[in-house]
């Protein structure tokens, strides 16, 4: 390989790890949605929480931002589901396209 060839390669290396990083920040802020007047974060942590609570209809939880708040826990966790899962295939679906024009 000549330079030339080292320094293209180089550069489409770092341009597909740049376009990954901001297709991540996209779609995790995507992820963020209000509810019963607190911000919540669509994803693992929060369905884990939230399938820990024994009581479906009530519970009290911490928001985003630290702030307690009264939630019915079925609702909160269908919204969030339903969020995760049409962010993560919307994601997947941009970083497939992404890899292939790699």
């Amino acid at each position: 390989m000549n330079t030339n060839n080292l320094v293209e390669f180089s550069r489409a290396r770092f341009d597909h790890e740049a376009s990954r990083r901001v297709l991540k920040e996209k779609y995790q802020a995507k992820m963020i949605f209000a509810y019963n007047g607190g911000m919540w974060c669509a994803g693992p942590d929060l369905l884990t929480v939230l399938a820990a609570c024994p009581d479906r209809d009530s519970a009290v939880i911490l928001d985003l931002y630290e702030t307690p708040v009264q939630i019915n826990v079925a609702d909160l966790e269908l919204a969030a589901q339903q969020r995760w899962q049409e962010q993560m295939h919307a994601w997947h679906i941009e970083y497939e396209t992404l890899r292939k024009n790699r």
